[in-house]
């Protein structure tokens, strides 16, 4: 099948190298020329395992190819993928301006019946938006195009994408066209083999079971977040608790591992995202703003207790930091625990000593010119000097230090 993915960012990458890696003929769109080059010389901008050699082979066997020229893409493909970032706007809702920006695009070049896929994660309502834009750009040009708009929210797990992608735990689409449900089935046949994983249902549920998925998973990392401080105080082990609760078939294990507050491109913002949808149509979401309250302050845990353990003197202090990115697995610093930490170590005039496998480079990006930041080559000579070590997340090479050398 001819497939254009617009937006070639995380979601819009590994998908498109997936459907490629099946034989689907693929045709990625982006406004960024630098990025579209390195990616033709087999250079991939994130890291993520297994995506680069996936990359490389479709692009060498001619099934994935790159192109800035939106109207080609638009001829190419009959399934139309809008993976664009949806950025949290000023009040925490979602940016909607790269999305109908695509589907403007979309319908200024089409000359056929087109299958317009939302695959970024889009507030509930988002596909009318994209169909009445589409509908106004044909309108303005006088012709009448048939069309669909599908939701199908990507489920990818940072530092798993490539293997989510190629076994999926479920595909939801959203769409009422029986034309559009048909395509969709032809286009993930190759994923859907062992038993079938597609779950079809209207618009509007699509678009917020992405939400629902998200804030739930947040929702537990939070909770399990504040029985860790109970435990902390009232004498427990949280570890045993885990192992308590974890045991029940209806809770499980999976999400409710303790630590210093969910950060990535998607949790913060999909919460968010969610209560200002929930604020818009006069309904107070309090179990989300808890959500969103109890990670805040736990990202601020670390540094309360170091400034606790130093007296509230953390001056010329140096703290070792292993750990950047805000999970394993993967170079991805966005909204980190990691980065609040050093701010507030700067803040109070500390040193901050890093080390990272994977996001060094991106650290670099971020706070280069920071006098107070030293990126060490590896997590040992981090620890050198340093009055303290803070680990952030559970690289291999974090789970059994060298206490006697530490």
């Amino acid at each position: 099948m001819k497939v254009t993915v617009f937006g070639i960012g995380y979601v819009g990458l590994v998908q498109a190298a997936v459907l490629a890696s099946v034989g689907h003929d693929v045709m990625c769109i982006d406004i960024d020329e630098n990025k579209i080059e390195n990616l033709k010389k087999g250079n991939i901008p994130i890291f993520e395992p297994g995506l680069t050699p996936l990359v490389q082979e479709t692009y060498a066997n001619g099934l994935l190819t790159f192109t800035t020229d939106a109207k080609r893409g638009v001829e190419h493909g009959t399934i139309q993928f809008i993976a664009v970032g949806t950025p949290p706007d000023e009040d925490g809702s979602a940016d909607l301006k790269y999305v109908l920006k695509v589907a403007e695009t979309i319908a200024t070049h089409m000359t056929d019946h087109k299958i317009i896929i939302n695959k970024s994660t889009v507030p509930v309502g988002t596909a009318d938006k994209v169909s009445a834009e589409i509908a106004s750009v044909l309108n303005s040009r006088d012709v009448q195009i048939d069309f669909n708009v599908v939701s199908n929210p990507e489920f990818l797990k940072e530092g798993a994408a490539v293997s989510d992608c190629l076994k999926p735990d479920r595909i939801v689409v959203g769409t009422d066209s029986e034309t559009a449900k048909s395509t969709m089935r032809e286009l993930y046949a190759p994923f859907n083999r062992n038993h079938d994983r597609m779950i079809f249902m209207d618009v509007r549920s699509a678009e917020l079971t992405k939400y629902a998925a998200n804030c739930m998973l947040a929702t537990k990392i939070s909770f399990m977040n504040e029985m860790s401080n109970l435990a902390e105080l009232l004498g427990a082990d949280i570890e045993a608790v885990r192992h308590g609760i974890g045991s029940d078939s209806r809770i499980g294990y999976q999400f409710i591992y303790p630590g210093c507050g969910y950060g990535g491109s998607c949790f913060p913002k999909d919460v968010q995202a969610l209560v200002r949808t929930a604020n818009g149509i006069d309904y107070k979401p309090a179990l989300l703003e808890a959500v969103e309250r109890v990670n805040t302050a736990q990202k601020q845990k670390l540094f309360n207790n170091l400034n606790k353990y130093f007296s509230g003197n953390l001056t010329d202090k140096t703290i070792a930091v292993w750990g950047l990115s805000f999970k394993p697995q993967t170079d991805d610093m966005r909204e980190a625990s990691s980065i609040v930490l050093m701010k507030s170590l700067w803040a109070a005039g500390a040193k901050v000593q890093a080390y990272d496998p994977e996001a060094m480079e991106e650290c670099q990006r971020m706070f280069g010119d920071n006098e107070s930041l030293s990126l060490a080559g590896t997590k040992e000579s981090a620890l050198k000097g340093a009055d303290a070590l803070v680990i952030f997340n559970e690289w291999s090479q974090f789970r059994e230090p060298d206490f006697e050398l530490i």
